[in-house]
């Protein structure tokens, strides 16, 4: 796979900022912007400038970093700890939905509170968000060496959004079984919904796909039924922003008319990502938090001039949640999840808490 596709979020060379690739400026576009400070890092993950939870993840942290190594090195262990707490905090709010912001973040604190009274306290969180990136980098193949067990050569594959490489660090979630597929010789025919208001699918997942060799047809949100009425999709790969514990899970906003649709046609719906994304303490999807967007978005985004009138309202959510029974597989690095998910996610974490490593598909089957 090409390099283009793994280098999107990193500490700069002297470590003192996070440089990102700004993709609200794909696919036009190839510009890179250097975070020094918490306002910036905000209207980044805001902004969708990072995008994707596992990436949103990998960058929360990186930034946690960068703020550490401005606390003053002469405040006391607690208060450096209060200080870093509330630039966490701060981060936290840009995007409630995303799970894994909130899982990056309080990682790093935790381990701030191991090393706070050490001289090499930095270092130590230096290291940190590096592995949390390794490691996701690790997931995201182990996720992909499943997904790619659900479908044969040949199939056609409708997406939803982005949660390839972009979304990640390597591979991606939805899109890593069809770019390990490629490497292997698979021919997958992919139908990427455009995904409105914000065009993802348009911009980043048919970009992504296109540059990486597959082939690739970009489509309109309201033309998946008629593909799959035609029995052009076999399956359905979406990524997620947060699975509650009974395997509701939240998805960019249109994620659960497909899965209505792909139930229609007995077309299977699957989900994946990383074990970070799951939340057990979220008992169903109607206790995950719903981020609403600037109206403007649906009315004057890439648009030359308003669709609108000005005194229409609109209503933007970011998210929708699929219900647990139109979800046919929750693939994890550890494992496909099956119905009913209130045992299979509550078995993985069994497994990840266990110190087990991932896996492969052949070795789940022995």
């Amino acid at each position: 796979m090409s390099e283009y596709l793994s280098d999107h979020v990193h500490l700069s060379d002297d470590g003192t900022a996070v440089v990102i690739l700004d993709q609200t400026q794909l696919p036009n576009r190839t510009e890179y912007l250097t975070l020094h400070t918490a306002q910036e890092m905000y209207d980044a993950i805001k902004s969708l400038q990072v995008r994707g939870a596992p990436c949103i993840g990998i960058c929360a942290a990186y930034d946690l970093y960068v703020l550490a190594q401005q606390i003053d090195a002469d405040l006391s262990s607690e208060e450096f700890l209060s200080a870093l707490h509330a630039q966490a905090d701060y981060l936290a709010s840009s995007r409630p939905t995303a799970v894994n912001l909130r899982w990056a973040l309080d990682r790093m604190l935790q381990v701030a509170q191991t090393c706070a009274q050490r001289p090499d306290r930095l270092a130590v969180l230096h290291d940190e968000c590096l592995a949390i990136h390794k490691e996701d980098i690790a997931m995201c193949r182990s996720i992909a060496e499943y997904g790619l067990s659900l479908v044969k050569d040949g199939d056609g594959i409708l997406t939803h959004c982005n949660a390839g490489p972009l979304a990640t660090s390597r591979y991606g979630t939805a899109l890593g079984p069809l770019f390990l597929g490629k490497e292997r010789g698979y021919n997958f025919h992919v139908f990427s919904d455009e995904t409105r208001p914000l065009l993802q699918g348009a911009r980043l997942t048919s970009y992504e796909l296109s540059r990486g060799g597959i082939d690739v047809t970009l489509i309109c949100d309201n033309m998946a039924s008629l593909v799959m009425k035609n029995g052009w999709v076999q399956a359905c790969f979406v990524g997620c922003d947060r699975v509650a514990a009974n395997g509701d899970a939240a998805n960019k906003i249109g994620t659960s008319g497909v899965a209505i649709l792909a139930k229609h046609y007995g077309i299977p719906f699957y989900v994946l990502g990383p074990t970070s994304t799951i939340d057990l303490n979220c008992a169903t999807g109607e206790d995950i938090p719903i981020e609403q967007r600037d109206p403007e978005e649906i009315k004057e985004k890439f648009y030359a001039e308003p669709m609108a009138l000005p005194e229409v309202k609109c209503y933007n959510p970011a998210f929708d949640v699929t219900d647990h029974e139109l979800i046919s597989g929750i693939v994890t690095e550890y494992g496909i999840c099956r119905p009913p998910y209130t045992e299979s996610l509550r078995a993985v974490f069994d497994k990840k808490h266990a110190g087990l490593s991932f896996g492969t598909p052949e070795e789940e089957h022995a």
